[in-house]
């Protein structure tokens, strides 16, 4: 049996890692197939290595390219240790971020271009697409009024202090990426409050895989 591989995606402070913390469950009670959770960049050592490298505040020389290639990279690892063993032994792999991630944020954010990056992260994911995505929609503004009253300043990352207007780049970009692909991106309105983004994250999944529930 094949298992199934769903993303979850979101601009800064849509809520994705609350979602996942309270959904992870939700699914694992209910799913009867076993559940992997998981996360970009990161997931397995190499991977959280280059996360901290490229979060890390501290690099501020870090080139928007060398950026790119870096996120390209954990993900090649991430995919080939991690995510595609557990989908080709039957599993669910919700993970925290993927392709258009970096789509978004390094293509349109950085201004590198998306097809430019689209192009390096073909090369490391071979054509492996999730089956579905739950994209978290909100706004520029709220999400880094979230950011600014939910964490502490040593708790920010690189991304978290970029600019308003990167920020806005981002999430329009994700709306074109939701626009252009919505046979497989659900797009979720993350103004709304945890426990409701949560149902509908669960209901959206039950909904498209009613066979392993």
């Amino acid at each position: 049996m094949t298992g199934i591989f769903i993303t979850i995606e979101g601009p800064d402070g849509a809520g994705k890692t609350s979602v996942i913390k309270e959904l992870g469950p939700m699914l694992a009670r209910e799913l009867t197939i076993p559940l992997v959770l998981t996360r970009e960049p990161g997931g397995i050592p190499i991977a959280e290595k280059i996360r901290q490298i490229i979060l890390d505040p501290k690099n501020t020389a870090m080139d928007d390219r060398t950026e790119a290639l870096l996120y390209a990279a954990a993900r090649r690892q991430h995919l080939v240790e991690k995510v595609l063993p557990a989908i080709e032994s039957g599993k669910l792999v919700l993970c925290d971020r993927f392709v258009d991630s970096s789509l978004a944020y390094q293509g349109a954010g950085r201004k590198i271009g998306m097809e430019a990056v689209a192009s390096i992260n073909r090369f490391a994911i071979e054509e492996v697409q999730p089956d579905l995505t739950l994209y978290l929609d909100v706004d520029s503004d709220t999400g880094l009024s979230r950011i600014q009253h939910g964490r502490s300043i040593h708790d920010l990352d690189r991304l978290d202090t970029e600019s308003p207007v990167f920020h806005q780049r981002v999430r329009h970009a994700y709306l074109k990426i939701a626009e252009e692909n919505q046979e497989r991106i659900v797009m979720i309105d993350a103004r709304e409050p945890l426990q409701t983004v949560i149902e509908y994250c669960f209901a959206a999944i039950k909904e498209h895989f009613p066979q392993i529930f």
